[in-house]
């Protein structure tokens, strides 16, 4: 316990400031000292004593659209690189969505909807495969990775892109869908919502997203040592979440040009078509996650659980 209220001190101004760059005139953060001190800090003890020095160890961050993936997972890095001094790399999955291009060709080959980026199918898993592979070997290279621009819904220039120049000991890896498990076909009959009903009529779409999970994805997660929840009650409540994040990106853009940032109605009929996927989540994640990490309505962490040793 001592030596968490030592890390809290010496972790407290980066980690407070980092929260404080996120918010927005409206939208301030609240018991910022109590979720540093109760519950990531404790994590991050967690996690380096499993960090192993040779071989890079593989975190796994998911939780729903709006739920603090990325806040979360820096300040999870803050905290181990200031106080625990161990190197960490942080991409989100969003960061290999495919090219507009690709999506394009995709959505004339196999489905209409699969030009909308999200689901398991609209990611580059080669990339993600390789990029995974690279870390792993002792002659370690630097390497370049994707960055997604989500207001142009493509990839930034590659100048922009991420360098990795040395081996990371830690690689955090976050999305809404990391580590989810596909469903069994019978359930994929019944439509969960309008998009579903009348854009997917013939199951293409889903099925197809499901054989996704089934094969390449969980070939990719599998590498994953260990995977944080961020478990939401349901998805209304993320939706609105979903809404607030929305807004912040409009105002971070809006002297920029930029069509690709959406409205209330376009992010609902954008969720739906991440809402089956989400709600396996809520009702299976829970069973094989080694953290999870319970919100309350106000967008906080209410309870942690660990499930594994």
């Amino acid at each position: 316990m001592q030596s968490e209220s030592l890390c809290f001190s010496k972790v407290k101004n980066d980690c407070v400031n980092f929260i404080t760059s996120q918010e927005t005139v409206n939208e301030k953060f609240k018991n910022k000292e109590k979720m540093i001190k109760s519950f990531l800090i404790p994590i991050c003890f967690w996690i380096a004593k499993k960090a192993n020095k040779r071989k890079p160890y593989f975190i796994g961050l998911a939780g729903g659209q709006g739920t603090g993936k990325t806040t979360i997972s820096s300040i999870i890095k803050i905290i181990l690189e200031k106080y625990f001094k161990i190197k960490v790399f942080k991409i989100s999955i969003d960061d290999f969505y495919k090219t507009r291009k690709e999506r394009i060709k995709l959505s004339k080959k196999i489905h209409p909807m699969l030009m909308t980026r999200g689901v398991p199918g609209t990611h580059d898993i080669k990339m993600m495969l390789d990029f995974f592979k690279k870390t792993k070997v002792k002659s370690f290279k630097k390497m370049k990775l994707p960055n997604f621009n989500k207001a142009i819904d493509d990839r930034f220039p590659k100048k922009n892109w991420y360098n990795i120049n040395q081996k990371p000991d830690i690689i955090i890896f976050e999305g809404w869908c990391v580590g989810a498990r596909p469903e069994i076909n019978k359930t994929l009959k019944k439509p969960i919502n309008s998009l579903e009903k009348s854009n997917d009529q013939n199951l293409i779409w889903r099925k197809y997203v499901n054989q996704q999970l089934k094969t390449k994805y969980k070939k990719l997660y599998s590498q994953l040592n260990c995977m944080i929840y961020l478990k939401a009650k349901n998805f209304s409540l993320l939706q609105k979440w979903r809404l607030k994040q929305e807004k912040k990106l409009w105002l971070k853009n809006k002297n920029k040009i930029s069509d690709k940032i959406m409205n209330k109605g376009d992010v609902i009929k954008f969720m739906q078509t991440y809402q089956r996927i989400t709600q396996n989540m809520f009702k299976n994640m829970p069973k094989y996650a080694s953290i999870i990490l319970n919100l309350n309505d106000n967008h906080q962490i209410k309870s942690a659980v660990y499930k594994a040793k």
